[in-house]
């Protein structure tokens, strides 16, 4: 696959006379081909869910989140994985991204650090991948030499590989269990693929996140119940949230925070079960960790 004839690298004939366009019609132009990025996304929302339900499995029984990616592409991998941590209470070996070059080069362009493929390797070793794990190959052109390595080291090691490009039929796409690519078409503007193709990478990597998190019991209703109550904000935050999700008062939702030991969805199933703190542990347990589940459980 020559670079010219990727479809990231094509020109937009929407946007052509963009440079002598006024800031409204710039900006129109630009919005207009925002668009097409939703519609695109929506298309792979089958590859989306099923790469949910794969590696919800493999999470569940240990197995880390990993991404790994160059340039625009990896820290938009490096930044799912961070702000997974403080949402849904992981620890960081959980989740974590890799990007060519480390993390100098979540700051600073690091020439030639995309094209190596035993870079990847290397990385990947470090990080000491199983069949656990599961990795996420991020590359908008589908073709970048350390995404596409990344992820056939990975293959070999019996992780489970999810391929996240802009094109189709790339390279990336070969080693890859689940390959979702929303393709968003050439850039306004011609081989930046931090506009559009960025903007559909972080729509997928959101769902494919959040969807992981949701399947694997750490959100109730749709209230984020892993947080930790480490300081004065977190604790107001913790009990808002068992308030919402029992429609009870603060008081009560602080008095079953504290009978909890600051566990919010024991503090839930506390009050939505009546129990004991012995009852609504076995729930938990017997549920995997689901409150949902636990309180369908004790109506049983």
């Amino acid at each position: 696959m020559n670079f010219e004839d990727l479809l990231t690298e094509q020109r937009n004939r929407h946007s052509t006379h963009i440079d002598q366009a006024d800031s409204n019609e710039m900006v129109d132009i630009i919005n207009r081909e925002d668009q097409r990025v939703g519609r695109s996304v929506q298309k792979q929302l089958p590859q989306v869910a099923e790469a949910i339900n794969l590696a919800t499995k493999r999470f569940d029984k240990g197995g880390r989140l990993i991404y790994i990616g160059a340039g625009t592409s990896g820290r938009l991998g490096v930044l799912d994985a961070t702000e997974l941590r403080p949402t849904y209470g992981l620890e960081e070996s959980q989740t974590f991204g890799i990007i060519a070059g480390g993390p100098e080069a979540m700051f600073h362009t690091i020439e030639g650090v995309e094209d190596s493929g035993e870079l990847a390797e290397e990385n990947l070793k470090d990080a000491s991948v199983t069949e656990k794990d599961i990795v996420i190959g991020i590359a908008a052109s589908g073709a970048t030499n350390y995404t596409v390595s990344a992820l056939a080291y990975a293959k070999k090691q019996g992780a489970l590989t999810i391929a996240l490009a802009c094109v189709p039929e790339s390279p990336l796409e070969k080693n890859a269990d689940v390959a979702i690519c929303p393709i968003v078409g050439p850039e306004v503007i011609t081989g930046a693929t931090l506009m559009k193709a960025g903007t559909a990478q972080k729509m997928v990597l959101n769902m494919l996140s959040s969807g992981i998190m949701i399947r694997s019991g750490k959100v109730y209703q749709n209230l984020m119940i892993n947080v930790t109550p480490t300081n004065e904000k977190t604790q107001r935050r913790a009990k808002r949230i068992i308030a919402a999700a029992t429609q009870t008062s603060t008081l009560a939702a602080e008095r079953a925070l504290a009978r909890a030991d600051n566990n919010v969805p024991l503090a839930i199933l506390l009050i939505e079960t009546k129990g004991t703190i012995a009852e609504a542990k076995k729930l938990l347990a017997q549920s995997g960790g689901h409150v949902s589940d636990a309180v369908k459980l004790s109506l049983q």
